[in-house]
């Protein structure tokens, strides 16, 4: 950590005068393995570093990277950053971000144990969830994957500016995604087990998970065209929820690709929906003492009381909006600029369990599964359609499973429709929480 703090200090300390550099510098490490009939099918384990260097001089940006962080390399990959600011095109708004005085908070996201844990017991893991799957049911006749999946990663960012910041994470993951057939008929179910070390996995129920949600929807047919009360299972929730982030950031708003636009301080929700962005809770499988841009992360409130707050913001969003950042400059990696996104979404959850929410339901529809989400949504209209799964609701108890139908709706009139929130919220690998969600007056597409 150390070293990597050192390297963007000097490198952000070679600033000219007139010029403003950014160095972000990242050191990860990473492990996949899959496993297949008791055996490897396969395993990665990869190391990497590097550095991305950001130059702004009149308005002008330019970026460049590499990959090794040898002090010719440094050199060099700021003298092309340098040059490449030279040929773009000057924007009033382009800047460094610069220390505003929120003080990073103290998160213990780091697992020690994760560096000392052999690689042998990393495959048990894996071969346990495929066993375990296997074992959960007699329908489940094979298994697409069963995953074991971990990263440690450090990342610096030093600005001349006067940013000097770092972090430090891991995180791992369980998978498996399971088969099951009856009549000839088959059906594919998955599920997960996070953590910060391998310690907090699961293996038992993420295997549990993938058998029934496989073996659940066996014997689905397609249901009659019509209006009903649905429930979102939390992994359809979470996905949603990635899309409305999307929209509700600064950037979306600026370029005209927000359903959002001019509307703070106007209710989009039910009255006592609350979605925050907040990538200081410790909990959620994305969070960070630190943004993109070396600014501390902090809780966003987006909308409240069903009420909307405002939006997400990196410095240059913000600068555009005439306000501040928000902490939220997202990056793939060393190789691009920062970005605008959300990093760890939530709906305030409520009391019930999913088994109660379905229990007040005459006629409705468990979305287990949705295909297609992201090319369905229309950021502006709000418009969605979307391929899904699950199973039929009667009386407040579930009943046949359903498949070839699709949902559809407007993101305004599912917000404004929620009729309950469950209790069952859950943290997933991606930058999301899921939580089980009733929506009313839902149009179904089948037969």
């Amino acid at each position: 950590m150390a070293e990597l703090i050192d390297i963007a200090n000097r490198v952000a300390g070679w600033a000219l005068e007139g010029e403003a550099v950014e160095a972000f510098v990242v050191h990860q490490r990473e492990t996949e393995i899959r496993a297949y009939e008791g055996d490897v099918e396969s395993l990665t384990s990869a190391e990497s570093q590097g550095i991305g260097v950001r130059v702004v001089a009149h308005g002008r940006q330019g970026y460049a990277y590499a990959g090794t962080l040898d002090q010719r390399a440094l050199e060099e990959t700021l003298r092309e950053a340098r040059d490449n600011a030279t040929f773009a095109e000057p924007d009033e708004f382009n800047g460094l971000a610069e220390p505003d005085g929120v003080e990073p908070a103290d998160l213990d996201l780091f697992d020690a144990s994760m560096a000392d844990f052999p690689t042998d017991e990393k495959v048990a893991l894996a071969i346990e969830l495929e066993r375990l799957t296997r074992a959960a049911d007699s329908r489940i006749s094979g298994i697409e994957s069963a995953e074991y999946v971990d990263s440690r990663y450090e990342s610096a960012v030093a600005t001349s500016t006067g940013i000097s910041s770092l972090t430090r994470e891991t995180g791992c993951y369980l998978s498996a995604y399971s088969l099951a057939e009856a009549d000839g008929e088959t059906q594919t179910g998955f599920g997960f087990s996070i953590g910060r070390g391998p310690g907090m996995l699961d293996p038992a129920k993420a295997a549990a998970d993938a058998a029934e949600r496989a073996t659940r929807l066996l014997g689905a047919v397609k249901p009659e065209t019509g209006r009903v009360t649905v429930v979102l299972d939390p992994w359809v929730t979470a996905q949603l929820l990635g899309i409305i982030g999307h929209t509700l950031t600064g950037d979306a708003v600026q370029r005209g690709r927000s359903l959002f636009a001019d509307r703070v301080g106007e209710q989009v929700a039910v009255a006592d929906l609350v979605l925050v962005d907040d990538a200081t809770d410790p909990a959620a499988f994305t969070a960070s003492m630190v943004d993109g841009e070396g600014l501390a992360t902090r809780s966003t409130s987006l909308i409240d009381g069903g009420v909307l707050q405002g939006f997400l913001h990196n410095s240059y969003s913000a600068r555009r909006g005439g306000t501040r950042s928000t902490g939220s400059a997202v990056r793939g990696g060393f190789k691009g600029a920062p970005g605008v996104g959300a990093q760890a979404l939530t709906l305030r959850p409520g009391t019930r369990s999913q088994a109660e929410l379905i229990a007040g339901i005459d006629d409705g529809l468990l979305v287990q599964g949705v295909a297609g989400l992201h090319s369905g949504v229309n950021p502006v209209s709000g418009d969605f359609s979307t391929g899904a799964e699950g199973l039929r609701i009667r009386n407040g108890e579930l009943a046949e499973p359903v498949r070839e139908l699709t949902i559809a709706s407007t993101i305004q009139r599912l917000l404004l429709d929620i009729e309950g929130i469950g209790a069952d919220l859950e943290w997933l690998p991606m930058s999301a929480a899921g939580v089980s969600v009733v929506v009313a007056d839902v149009t179904m597409s089948g037969a």
